[in-house]
């Protein structure tokens, strides 16, 4: 995908350069402090090589529930399954689909623009529900590499037998942390995302993805709203 990795540079760059004068911030016991550029460059770079992947992730969040990301390439596709619904992003459509007893239905929308990535209002639904995707993550992330109130202290963990880099960000906007491994998936995330609490922990991580995962749940109602959005 190379149009979005070109604008994830961009963005990289664009912050850094905002950035160069503002330095580190102070040291205190969650970890050791990294200046907000140190931030994005690493951010970027490693969304920029998950965005080369196929990986199945699989996260806990509260109360036994549980969520899911598959990401597959040649073409390039996504779907995101949570507590009640599934969002799939591939160059056909974006398809929405909500679980409201024993019935799904799915809505199918326009695809995003070739070579682009989805705007972050696609995963909105998701974010309700309890998972948090990595861009928003990203946006998150950047938002708090531009505020110059913000401490930003770095830590590395393991998640699910995987290396993992974690971020603790406290803030006037509100306080999170998020842990990214080392082959760019989200390892886990805790914090206030729209004023609500969210919380969810990596429990599995495969370099395969099941191909049906991209499919319509079998005997979903399909709405195909693509010409309305064309």
């Amino acid at each position: 995908m190379p149009a979005a990795s070109t604008t994830l540079r961009m963005l990289a760059v664009s912050v850094i350069a905002s950035l160069t004068v503002t330095g580190c911030q102070a040291l205190d016991d969650a970890g050791r402090a990294i200046g907000r550029s140190d931030l994005v460059n690493d951010l970027a770079a490693r969304l920029d090589r998950a965005l080369e992947l196929t990986y199945s992730a699989d996260y806990q969040l509260p109360g036994g529930q549980t969520a899911s990301i598959a990401q597959a390439q040649q073409p390039a596709r996504s779907a995101y399954t949570y507590p009640g619904g599934r969002l799939t992003v591939t160059d056909e459509a974006t398809t929405r689909c909500e679980t409201t007893g024993a019935r799904t239905t799915c809505t199918l929308e326009a695809p995003p623009a070739p070579n682009s990535k989805p705007s972050v209002a696609v995963f909105t639904e998701a974010k309700r529900r309890g998972l948090v995707t990595p861009p928003v993550v990203v946006g998150m992330l950047t938002e708090a590499a531009l505020d110059p109130d913000a401490v930003i202290t770095q830590s590395d963990t393991t998640v699910a037998g995987r290396h993992a880099t974690c971020v603790d960000v406290r803030q006037a906007a509100g306080n999170f942390t998020a842990c990214v491994t080392t082959e760019g998936a989200l390892g886990s995330f805790t914090g206030q995302v729209d004023g609500k609490p969210v919380e969810l922990a990596l429990s599995r991580y495969r370099e395969t993805v099941d191909q049906t995962a991209f499919d319509l749940p079998p005997g979903a109602g399909v709405v195909d709203r693509r010409t309305a959005d064309s």
